[in-house]
């Protein structure tokens, strides 16, 4: 019996250690974007309905909006990256919070499929965005690093109206 755990554990292990290395561009870049993903949409459910209307200076966007921005450009970029056109206008057009954090997590959900999709040798090929041609990894580890931007952005906002971040929340 201890021999058959042996193998077992074994076995597992090779095959875990087998799938991690076949794709790692793409496993860490998927790994880094449920990260900031998971983060936006609790910052978006955390923050009150007030808030949603706060702007930390007259010049810049609401919290409201820059959640709508953050919508928008999981369309814009991942339908990029997928070959196809999608967007939205969330910022322009900011809907109350629960609409906001439903737009979120159903824009997330479509940049999902594409982080899903993804592999090494499919993350070479080149796609248009933002007016350039580039390797897909580049442009879909572009999206996940301007989410990072914004949600620092977030942070601040939140802070300010006295919100802990989910990225600094303590672990229960």
């Amino acid at each position: 019996m201890q021999q058959l755990i042996i193998l077992t554990l074994a076995a597992t292990f090779a095959c875990t250690g087998m799938a991690q290395t076949q794709n790692p561009m793409s496993v860490d870049a998927k790994a880094d974007y449920q990260t900031i993903r998971d983060y936006v949409i609790r910052a978006a459910e955390k923050v009150s309905a007030e808030d949603y209307g706060f702007k930390p200076t007259p010049d810049i966007r609401t919290f409201g909006q820059l959640m709508g921005h953050m919508a928008d450009d999981q369309y814009n970029f991942c339908s990029a990256v997928m070959g196809e056109k999608k967007s939205s206008s969330f910022e322009k057009n900011t809907p109350p919070k629960v609409e906001m954090v439903a737009a979120l997590k159903t824009a997330f959900g479509y940049c999902d499929s594409a982080y899903d999709a993804m592999v090494d040798a499919w993350s070479q090929q080149s796609v248009k965005i933002l007016g350039h041609d580039r390797p897909r990894l580049a442009a879909i580890m572009f999206n996940t690093q301007h989410a990072w931007e914004h949600y620092g952005n977030a942070v601040v906002y939140m802070r300010l109206r006295g919100v802990v971040p989910p990225s600094s929340e303590r672990k229960q």
